[in-house]
């Protein structure tokens, strides 16, 4: 999908494409999953918070949708790089003082950007995030590495976006860098869980097949002034398939 609201802007030596839309005075950054977009990831966040309340800036990741080119670089490095990368958009934007919606990958460049940037952050939603890998885990994104083994719901709008072939490739890349994380430990950001001061919501879809249950219990556990809600039906994209549910619960946390 287009917008007439999407822009192109450089971000130190990329060109980053995102959008900004809303009135209000309380600032919002949407950070998407892996592989993900604006429009793949937030089209129900976009159309449905309330544009009186929220200023809503959305992007897409360096390397994913029309951020690019270049192709997305992946490696241990690549959730502190987006964190990097999104902090600089909002201070090129001017905007000083906002909020993060953070899904699954961007769920962990939101965190770091919490702890790194705390004068700046002033809550933080997460949903589908892992802090650290388990080999289970590992089991299931190796389950799913061959892409012709996706649903076409999940596949189709990724492909259209990617070609099948560069989508498999981004994948690939993908799964080995999980495999990466895994080798050395599986830290991915467990350690700045700690650094996190402004207000935190988590969360949970119970019937996420992609994320151990005990991640959110973890995440509860480390971050300090933290509320954990759980979608019982739920699993990975509670944003997306409990759209009005989600969109209530994130205004009420913002405008507290």
């Amino acid at each position: 999908m287009t917008n007439t609201n999407e822009q192109k802007i450089k971000i130190i030596d990329k060109i980053i494409n995102y959008i900004k839309v809303g009135k209000g005075t309380t600032n919002i950054l949407c950070l998407p999953g892996a592989l993900g977009t604006i429009w793949s990831d937030f089209k129900p966040q976009i159309e449905g918070l309330d544009k009186s309340k929220f200023t809503l800036i959305v992007w897409d990741p360096p390397g994913y949708g029309q951020s690019r080119p270049p192709d997305r670089q992946f490696g241990t490095s690549f959730y502190e790089n987006d964190a990097h990368y999104a902090y600089a958009l909002m201070k090129k934007l001017q905007i000083n003082g906002f909020s993060l919606l953070g899904w699954s990958d961007g769920g962990i460049s939101a965190i770091i950007m919490a702890s790194k940037y705390p004068q700046n952050v002033e809550k933080l939603v997460i949903w589908g995030v892992n802090s650290y890998i388990i080999q289970q885990e590992i089991e299931y994104y190796n389950s799913m590495r061959d892409i012709s083994r996706w649903s076409e719901k999940m596949k189709g709008p990724l492909v259209a976006l990617y070609t099948a072939k560069e989508l498999q490739k981004m994948w690939s890349k993908w799964c080995d860098t999980a495999e990466e994380f895994y080798s050395k430990g599986g830290n991915i950001c467990s350690n700045w869980l700690k650094l996190i001061q402004c207000p935190t919501l988590i969360l949970h879809g119970d019937k996420d097949p992609m994320m151990s249950p005990e991640h959110p219990e973890f995440l509860f556990r480390n971050i300090k002034a933290v509320m954990l809600h759980r979608f019982p039906e739920g699993k990975h994209n509670v944003h997306l398939r409990f759209s009005e549910e989600f969109n209530k619960l994130v205004t009420d946390f913002l405008l507290l």
